[in-house]
This record gives structure tokens, sequence and C-alpha cells, in this order.
């Protein structure tokens, strides 16, 4: 009897701490074998949670990306322990800007006829590709969880810049009476000679870097499938960013008289090795509470 009493008194318990991961309405908290979950920056829910305290006014939350390298972060829940973690982000952008001047040399146009024109064109061109993959083993039967493991990340970018010229220099006109600017003036420079210049083709060095990253964080199931979590991470980012260069074309004195002439000149190329806290995608220091939400 004494011994059917305990079994029953176990029964009950157990029951009870299962009744109190599921909702009124029998929704379970707590993330199951076959769920995904999306993970966005909790600090603008909480901003606007907290401003309510306030007299200084609230406007609506905003969902953002978990870091500033916008990259989307995802897990699938092999079971209720065990989870795979992703991180993506793709992005490709190709921009252009057309400008029209004078043609140099034209007949000069009497009203009200146009005067003849040529067409500056500037083309902008820019990629970032990220990767990355991970484990997570989670602990606890409550709504309070705490999880660990690792990640993996790769990310790889580069841009450049083109411009075409519908004036051809020439060895009389100073180079910016020829050419229109873009953005302030971003093609108009230097050559190494301190003669003014302007850009043809600019390319930035492409960048790649490696991660390996350890965390571990806590978890709290607000509501069914919803939790705030906050994770802190350790690890090891090697990145390396190759050797850029600018052509441009200029008008100089070779000692004997002025010409037009073009330089291709290098930039210096660069490396990295961190072992830090905490490393993201792009192997730079980040930190953001999770709002998570499993589906």
């Amino acid at each position: 009897m004494k011994k059917s009493l305990i079994f029953a008194c176990l029964v009950g318990v157990s029951s009870i701490s299962q009744a109190q991961l599921q909702s009124k309405k029998g929704e379970a908290y707590l993330p199951e074998a076959g769920d995904w979950s999306i993970g966005i920056d909790a600090t603008p829910f909480l901003n606007y949670m907290g401003n309510f305290l306030s007299s200084a006014g609230n406007t609506a939350p905003t969902q953002n990306f978990l870091n500033g390298n916008q990259t989307i972060i995802g897990k699938y829940f092999v079971d209720a322990n065990k989870a795979y973690r992703g991180i993506l982000r793709i992005g490709v952008n190709s921009s252009n800007q057309t400008n029209q001047l004078g043609k140099y040399g034209a007949t000069p146009a009497t009203y009200p006829a146009l005067p003849e024109l040529v067409e500056d064109a500037y083309t902008e061109k820019s990629s970032f590709i990220g990767l990355g993959g991970g484990l997570e083993f989670r602990r606890g039967k409550t709504r309070l969880q705490g999880y660990y493991g690792g990640d993996v990340m790769l990310s790889f970018s580069s841009s450049s810049r083109s411009f075409e010229y519908g004036n051809a220099l020439n060895d009389s006109t100073a180079v910016s009476s020829l050419t229109s600017t873009f953005n302030g003036g971003v093609n108009i420079t230097d050559d190494t000679y301190d003669n003014e210049a302007r850009i043809i083709n600019q390319n930035d060095g492409s960048s790649f870097a490696f991660t390996l990253r350890g965390f571990a964080g806590v978890e709290y199931f607000v509501l069914p499938k919803l939790s705030i979590a906050g994770e802190f991470g350790w690890g090891l980012t090697v990145a390396n960013v190759g050797a850029g260069s600018t052509e441009l074309e200029s008008v100089g004195f070779n000692g004997t008289d002025f010409v037009v002439g073009t330089q291709t000149i290098e930039n210096t190329k660069a490396g990295n090795f961190t072992i830090d806290t905490d490393r993201n995608l792009t192997g730079s220091a980040t930190g953001a509470l999770r709002l998570n939400f499993h589906f």
C-alpha cells in the first residue's frame, strides 16, 4: 500500500511538472524535434516595454538583425536537447550614374540650339557572402534552459568602381575642366607626381575571414515557443584582405612636354589573427539579446 502511494505521488509530481511546460491551451513551451527557430535582436522590444514606465513617449518596436552585419540566424532541432545552427548572408549590389557635360572642342551653340554634350558614367559593384553552421546542445527541463556549442563561419566580400569619360584628356586642359564629378568627387585624385588625375577603375582588395567560435547561453521561454536568450562567445578569427588597385589617367610633364599618361597603383595587403570575445560572422566583437521564434 505504501509503495503504491509513493508511486502515485511520483506520477502526480511528474504530471504537474509536465503541465508547467504547457499553456492552458495545451501548447508546448519548449522546442521539440523537427522545430525550426529564427532569432532577431530583442533590444527594440525590451525598450518598447520599458518605455511604458517613462513619460518620454513610446514608438513601435522594429525587427532588427542580431548583429550589424545583417545575417539571418536560425536553428533546426534534431531533438529537444540538440539543434543545428545556420548563419547566412548573400548580398550583391550594382549601381550606376551618368552625368552630361559639354563636349570639349565643339563649336559653341547659338540660340536656341542645344550645346553638343557628352556623357560621363559611373558604375559601382559590391558583394558579400557569409556562411556559417554550428551545433547546439541544451540542458534543463523547465522554461529556463541553458545551452552551449560551437560555430564555424566563413565570409567573403569585394567591391569595385569604374568610370567612363566622354571627353578625352589633352595636354593643354586641366583634368577637372574635362570631367564631371561623382559622389562629391570620388573620381578626382592626384597621381604619384601630384598631378590632378581622374580614376578609371578602382578595385578594393577582396577580403576573406574564417571564424571558429564556442558559445554558451541561457534562454527563457516567456510564451509557448517564444523565448528571450542571452549568449556569450569566445573564438578565433583569421582574416585576409588582398591587394586592391587604382587605375588613373592624368596630364604631366615628362621633362620635355606635357603628355597624357596612365598609372596603376596597387594597395597594400593586410592580414589579421584574433582570439577574443565575441566573434561574429565578420570576426568582430558583437553582442545582443535574442528574441527567438520557434515553429
